[in-house]
């Protein structure tokens, strides 16, 4: 996307932003596994975390928006439940799946209609099959990465089959999307760590607007020191996203919750307490 069509998307959701809130949100952090790194260098281009290691949360959230459910990312993969994290390297593993936590509060697979992805690495797709009914929504870049010969780094294409075989409904999201058209959960371009990656806003009548970070960092640290893994498609790109996720948390007095923070997505309830 050029600056152009940039500040275009932009300026078109100013609206949504500032949109009364109409519907009946809430907000549920779920489980979607844990990545122990035992070499934290590895996510630093200045190589500021040698010798650290640290188990990084994958946490994924389920939305109501009145009596739809959309799904924010779907974890790593249900094979890896049980793997073990012993071992040196990134080794995930898995406690418990989504639709394990979601018969808990009584919603089934069926009832989620909308499936947002923050962008294609496999931690943020692992379960999506598991919801093929599901409209999915996705940056058009991470999209198109899942149909390159060869995948880029960490996407695994069978993990979103039934989208990519056109056997279920797929949009391909340029800039920002407004998921509901009333402004309560926004889709925010936030490139750099993929070309399409995403986070999202959701606006709870209680608690107030809730920033989910996709993987513009990893670690709530990496906003002040301004940390960019050498894994990230595009460094500029990185911390301009940092900047945009920042800024708004000022402006709308928002929490702002860092995915894989285990630390920070403590700011939110424990499933299966939830946020209103």
């Amino acid at each position: 996307m050029t600056p152009r069509q940039y500040l275009l998307a932009a300026m078109l959701a100013l609206p949504a932003f500032g949109a009364a809130q109409a519907a009946d949100t809430e907000l549920w952090r779920l489980d979607c596994g844990s990545i122990k790194i035992s070499d934290l260098s590895a996510f630093s281009d200045t190589l500021r975390y040698q010798g650290e290691e640290r188990t990084l949360t994958n946490s994924c959230y389920l939305i109501r928006h009145d009596a739809s459910y959309m799904l924010w990312d779907t974890g790593l993969p249900a094979a890896l439940l049980g793997a073990s994290q012993d071992g040196g390297g990134m080794k995930p593993s898995l406690a418990t799946t989504i639709k394990d936590q979601l018969s808990k509060i009584g919603v089934a697979a069926e009832n989620i209609e909308t499936v947002g992805l923050s962008h294609n690495h496999f931690d943020h797709v692992g379960q999506a099959t598991d919801f093929p009914q599901a409209k999915l929504l996705i940056g058009k870049a991470d999209l198109e990465g899942f149909r390159a010969e060869p995948p880029a780094f960490a996407v695994d294409p069978a993990l979103v089959k039934p989208w990519l075989d056109g056997k279920a409904e797929v949009e391909a999201v340029e800039g920002d999307k407004d998921v509901f058209g009333d402004g309560s959960v926004v889709m925010l371009s936030t490139p750099g760590h993929t070309d399409g990656s995403h986070s999202l806003l959701v606006r709870l009548a209680g608690k107030g607007p809730v920033l989910l970070s996709g993987d513009t960092v990893h670690f709530e640290e990496q906003f002040a020191n301004s940390g960019v893994p050498p894994f990230n498609v595009d460094r500029a790109q990185s911390l301009a996203s940092m900047d945009r996720l920042q800024d708004m948390a000022k402006a709308l007095n928002a929490t702002l919750v860092v995915q894989h923070d285990a630390n920070d997505i403590a700011k939110l309830p424990a499933f299966p307490a939830s946020a209103k």
